[in-house]
């Protein structure tokens, strides 16, 4: 059974954690552990991993490691593994590298009673955090075991310090019992660092948890994620089943462990987590069969996990819970994001989400219509990305556009391209860079690699050229382009109806920040690639005729800012919007129609606070937000053309001199125009400009072929 085991390393008791909480280390052990209440004997099944010593529940790193086979190795230091700087785009995020099958084999030793109390232990396979790096406190659900976030440790663990709450299975602390001592952490946690959020991850009944600690404690700075929280326990589908638990006969406890594992969760989502979704459908299929067939037969450890007399006493735990935390909502202050499910057939958590919106005073909510009730063990919902998209990560008090950001792993990139793969099939992008001799090539080879990088470009119709310039540079250049958006995309107001994952989650998945003088300097400070329309929202939303027009300020704003950090401009143009959609109705006709124009003053009112332009003269002042109405035609293509480098380096001159700035400023304006000119004269030339050109060629020559060729250069 140990080799089950190499990646979480759990197996027979090998450690205990007596009085002054010192630990002593019998053997091998794969689980660092942490106690913050007196005990004589409080161990985790462990096997072959570190283990670091625990002081006052904090866990501090020992200097050497026991690798398993006798062999020591001299450890890391802090700055070389523990505080390693910052990650790369596309770095492995190991999402989906265990599964709920590790769960259930995890869970048969560390289930064994030991006669210790409730701990904190940290899973191996979160691995050494970044620098500062906030600390995450996970409060399981009814299981109690603290192995809910198996999915996420390798993920979590790079932007965390992770620490997971085990509650033994004989254990029987009443439920304020509890959030006295998850509390006592947390206020250790502040004590230490005030200035820093401490994340609760409460899970179903762990959401109880989370937020009775979050109202006893309104001044520490708390952000808690919320899985389908159990505050609902009252409305549950099951309450009519109840009562006839604590008289079901002993044998027949052996079938709960299945009725549970159907309700609680999908067990399809559950087996297609390590699945590529690229696979055709009979390799997905038959993999997919292949994991069920491995995940149902342990289903039955559920019945150790949770026995009979434990499951009555969580059941009753659980409605103590739900009365306790909904009687002190109105106490909570943290930030709360809430994951709710369509298919939770335990409780009714898409209510319960909605409930808990207008309850709490600082509060988001992303709805997952196809999961249920075990979602953080599910395919499809890595919870790191939704941290990430609702801007709920961060490292200080006020959260930082800029130093906070997280670029995109490979598994999340991987799962855009495949989300996106009809829309670049529709647009067929062609990409075209200009190098330091002017020559025109394909590609982004002509982009320089090296930040501060500022692009500056033409904003089409509705931001239609957005996704496939930041994929191609992630998919070309690993490299992360940072665009500077309109703050009304960081408001509430752009909140989705139905609150699922949105086109506006994955802007900020993928870098977009507010537009500010501040994260303007920290972009070119980090040497970054930015992103830049000075058309703004008056381009992206322009009316009828106006395709192709610059609607630039007069203010060479952004160039004095550029020769301050040495950056390189890169103007470009881009075209193809009227081969994609016709513009039927824009903002004049709009207004014009009756009931819908009020409303859309309105709408604009509430968004004048965010008006970037407000007190600026001519046509970028005219800021009105609206979604205008399309008419998709048989597409032609997406071009890009990257003009020649601009460098500023050297021309500090310009930071005083006005006339030379605006000089600049005009030169980088009539390159992205001259852009344009060039690519609507040359793609009359081009063979592939139809989509149906285009798929002729593919079925041809080769239907998974990415790039199509285009016109000469």
């Amino acid at each position: 059974m140990a080799s089950t085991f190499t990646a979480f390393g759990l197996s027979p008791p090998v450690f205990g954690l007596n009085s002054d909480k010192r630990v002593q280390v019998h053997s091998r052990g794969s689980i660092r552990c942490s106690a913050t209440r007196d005990s004589t004997a409080a161990a985790l099944s462990l096997n072959s991993v570190r283990v670091n010593d625990a002081v006052n529940g904090i866990i501090s790193s020992v200097s050497s490691i026991d690798t398993g086979n006798g062999e020591v190795k001299k450890k890391k230091t802090e700055e070389e593994e523990f505080h390693e700087g910052k990650l790369e785009p596309l770095w492995d995020d190991g999402y989906g590298t265990e599964t709920v099958k590790d769960y259930l084999d995890y869970a048969k030793d560390i289930i064994k009673p030991d006669g210790g109390p409730v701990r904190w232990f940290t899973p191996t396979s979160c691995g050494p955090h970044l620098k500062d790096s906030p600390i995450l406190l996970f409060l399981p659900g009814m299981d109690g075991l603290g192995l809910g976030l198996v999915l996420h440790h390798k993920s979590l663990g790079k932007v965390f310090d992770v620490r997971c709450m085990h509650i033994p299975t004989q254990d029987r602390t009443p439920f304020e019992g509890l959030v006295k001592w998850v509390e006592e952490t947390v206020r250790a946690e502040h004590a230490s660092s005030p200035k820093k959020p401490i994340y609760l991850v409460g899970d179903s009944f762990g959401g109880c948890l989370a937020l009775a600690v979050a109202a006893r404690n309104p001044k520490v700075d708390l952000v808690l994620i919320l899985a389908n929280p159990a505050t609902s326990f009252d409305r549950s589908q099951l309450q009519p089943f109840l009562p006839s638990l604590e008289s079901l006969p002993a044998e027949l406890h052996i079938t709960i462990p299945y009725l549970l594992g159907l309700v609680m969760g999908d067990p399809m989502k559950m087996a297609a987590v390590n699945i590529d979704s690229l696979l055709s459908p009979a390799q997905y299929f038959e993999q997919l069969a292949g994991n069920l067939v491995g995940l149902l037969p342990r289903l039955s450890g559920l019945a150790d996990i949770i026995p009979k007399e434990t499951l009555v006493w969580k059941l009753k735990l659980l409605k103590t819970g739900a009365a306790y935390a909904n009687s002190r909502l109105h106490a909570v202050k943290a930030e709360v994001l809430i994951l709710a499910s369509g298919k939770d057939n335990m409780l009714p958590s898409r209510d319960e989400a909605w409930r808990l919106m207008s309850s709490l005073q600082n509060c988001k909510v992303r709805y997952f219509k196809d999961n249920g009730h075990t979602i953080l063990l599910e395919d499809g919902v890595n919870l790191l990305t939704y941290i990430k998209c609702t801007c709920t990560y961060r490292r200080s008090s006020k959260r930082d556009y800029v130093m906070d950001f997280i670029p995109p792993s490979a598994s999340e990139f991987k799962q855009t391209l495949q989300q996106n793969k009809l829309f670049r099939d529709y647009a067929g992008p062609v990409m075209l860079s200009t190098n330091e001799e002017g020559k025109i090539v394909r590609g982004l080879g002509g982009v320089p690699e090296e930040g501060p990088v500022l692009l500056v470009g033409y904003h089409m119709l509705m931001g239609l050229e957005l996704v496939p310039l930041v994929e191609e540079f992630l998919s070309e250049k690993q490299i992360m382009v940072h665009g500077i958006a309109h703050p009304t995309l960081f408001s509430p107001h752009v909140e989705s109806g139905n609150n699922e994952y949105s086109f506006f989650d994955n802007l900020k998945l993928y870098g977009a920040l507010p537009v500010s003088a501040a994260n303007f300097f920290k972009l070119f400070k980090t040497k970054s690639h930015v992103l830049l329309y000075p058309g703004g929202a008056r381009e992206a939303l322009h009316r009828k005729g106006e395709q192709y027009q610059l609607f630039w300020p007069d203010q060479p704003e952004f160039v004095r800012m550029a020769a301050r950090f040495g950056a390189t401009i890169v103007p470009f143009g881009v075209v193809g919007e009227d081969d994609i959609a016709e513009l039927v109705l824009d903002y004049d006709d709009l207004m014009k129609i009756p009931i819908w124009g009020d409303h859309l003053r309105k709408e604009n009112e509430k968004y004048e606070q965010f008006n970037v332009r407000a007190g600026s003269t001519g046509e970028v002042a005219n800021q009105a937000l609206y979604i205008p109405a399309l008419l998709p035609k048989i597409p032609g293509r997406l071009y890009y053309l990257f003009g020649k480098p601009i460098y500023t380096k050297g021309k500090e001159e310009m930071l005083k001199d006005k006339d030379k700035a605006k000089e600049l400023y005009l030169e980088i304006k009539s390159e992205v125009e001259s852009s344009m000119s060039y690519l609507l004269k040359k793609r009359e030339e081009d063979p592939y400009r139809s989509i149906v050109d285009r798929t002729v060629y593919r079925a041809l020559q080769d239907p998974t072929i990415q790039i199509v060729p285009t016109f000469e250069l």
